[in-house]
């Protein structure tokens, strides 16, 4: 069987970076944690949020629905474990961009961990069946973006690959790596799933060569599936290789277009969490009630991947890893890079969180200063969208929305390649995201504005419309009291009544 997927392309910008993984990967995944309490979001994924199907009071089980799928692009949530749903409140949460509002169900846990009922759903024959089971078992992405994977893999138009992304790339994080290293042959049959189900002829899992543990599962479990589909691509240790935009590049050389998704030019991609969630749900009946969270960084004394249940809060996460060192200076949900730093643990785990770093006082930025651009064009070599990252922040700076938009401010990853070799030490990344926050301020005002405009148009040919028909009424007036003068002056005083009536009751002349 071919395995090798061949790799000759080198990918746009990008930097190196120490990976800081080892920390969190002495031991294996830590499994059959049970929390005290879970917050369960009913949006945890991009999209509209589930509509809850239980009240307060309701004894619930592990795995039971405890909000259904709302209107398309969504996705069910289960209970992660057994208890009593104590509130239905709204709660703020870690999403995929930052912490969001969102409507949750509180289930203080029994400690027994009792399954619901549920039998594997199989996977059906059509392809909206297959859409359905999908939505039902909860499923999103898990490499960070949290989309439906119903709605991302319902797509039009032919596949002419699924790419699998191990390519875990971002520092400090290794989820990924264990799922991979713990339970290739999942992954594996969750890929070969969607695969049938895009029709894709190719299914190429990307893993980056610094995880040769990792290698060496997949390919083991590739080869005794024996699927003429699979292909395993090693790709460098670049960051950010693992981005969905840069892996399709480095995989196929294509460049998916500005403002496109990669369908657009043929390729699906889907994270090896997510292929292992489908796997399960299918095999075991297990909807996604958990994930890997890998708890890590100096201000945690056992760093480590957990198996937790979704909506487990941070703090209890941190006990179970040891608890904090004296050294912890920052909570940051995700990597170094693209993580966002939050104001406690007071937070549940979503389907988002694929990371808690408790950063130590060393490993997060101290010095605030900033010093003038002096066009050096490092943040322009290091872009790996290939965007002009000098040339944005003038443009933010200035406020001028034209200008971003003809930059490509929305192709902007927010990666932080610019920040890390900036010489000025610019915080090049947050000045676009408040750049983006703002360009979305102006296109509201814009559309606010062009509403306006269209409402006082319509409210003008009202009135014109309104002053044409009075004219022709009292030019047939006219006419009629010259042939008939009294049928001309009932007419007239009939008008003059259903003028006052319309007067009276406030309307405008029909």
């Amino acid at each position: 069987m071919e395995l090798e997927y061949t790799l000759e392309r080198k990918l746009t910008g990008g930097i190196r970076l120490l990976a800081n993984k080892t920390q969190s990967t002495a031991t294996g995944i830590r499994r059959g944690f049970v929390p005290r309490q879970v917050v369960l979001a009913l949006k945890q994924h991009r999209g509209s949020p589930a509509v809850p199907v239980v009240a307060v009071g309701d004894e619930v089980r592990k795995g039971q629905l405890v909000a259904a799928p709302g209107s398309p692009p969504s996705a069910a949530v289960h209970a992660s474990t057994s208890g009593r749903v104590r509130a239905i409140e709204e709660r703020t949460v870690p999403g995929g961009k930052g912490l969001e509002r969102s409507l949750c169900v509180v289930v203080e846990a029994d400690g027994l961990d009792q399954p619901a009922d549920l039998a594997p759903p199989g996977w059906p024959a059509t392809r909206e069946e297959r859409l359905r089971v999908l939505r039902d078992g909860g499923l999103a992405g898990l490499g960070g973006a949290v989309f439906p994977t119903a709605d991302k893999l319902a797509v039009s138009g032919e596949c002419k690959a699924l790419i699998v992304n191990g390519a875990e790339c971002e520092p400090y994080i290794s989820c990924d790596d264990m799922l991979m290293r713990e339970a290739a042959p999942e992954i594996v049959a969750g890929a070969l799933a969607m695969a049938d189900l895009l029709g894709a002829p190719l299914c190429i899992m990307a893993v980056e060569r610094d995880k040769p543990r990792a290698i060496e599962a997949l390919a083991a479990a590739a080869r005794a599936v024996g699927d003429p589909r699979l292909r395993l691509a090693e790709v460098r240790t670049v960051y950010p290789a693992g981005g969905e935009r840069q892996l399709i590049e480095l995989l196929t050389g294509e460049e998916v277009p500005s403002g496109g998704y990669p369908i657009d030019i043929g390729y699906v991609c889907q994270n090896v969490g997510t292929a292992y969630a489908l796997a399960r749900w299918l095999d075991a009946g297990e909807p996604l009630i958990a994930r890997v969270v890998t708890v890590t960084g100096k201000g945690v004394r056992q760093p480590q991947n957990v198996l937790a249940p979704l909506g487990t809060p941070f703090a209890e996460l941190v006990a179970l890893c040891g608890g904090y060192t004296d050294d912890v200076a920052r909570l940051v949900v995700g990597g170094s890079m693209m993580g966002y730093a939050v104001p406690d643990d007071d937070l549940p785990v979503t389907k988002a969180v694929n990371c808690i770093f408790a950063a130590g006082a060393d490993e997060v930025r101290a010095d605030e200063d900033e010093w003038p651009c002096i066009r050096c064009g490092d943040c322009a070599s290091a872009c790996p969208a290939g965007l002009l990252p000098q040339e944005l922040l003038s443009a933010a700076e200035a406020h001028d929305m034209e200008d971003l938009d003809a930059l490509g401010l929305f192709d902007c990853i927010e990666c932080g390649c610019c920040d890390v070799v900036c010489p000025s030490q610019i915080r090049l990344t947050e000045r676009f995201r408040v750049a983006k926050r703002e360009y979305a301020l102006h296109e509201e005002r814009e559309r606010f504005a062009a509403e306006t405009e269209a409402r006082v148009k319509r409210r003008e040919q009202r009135r014109a419309d309104a002053e044409r028909r009075e004219a022709e009424i009292r030019q047939a007036l006219k006419e009629a009291v010259r042939h008939d003068p009294e049928s001309g002056r009932k007419a007239i005083e009939e008008a003059v009544r259903r003028a006052r009536e319309r007067r009276e009751q406030g309307r405008e002349p029909d």
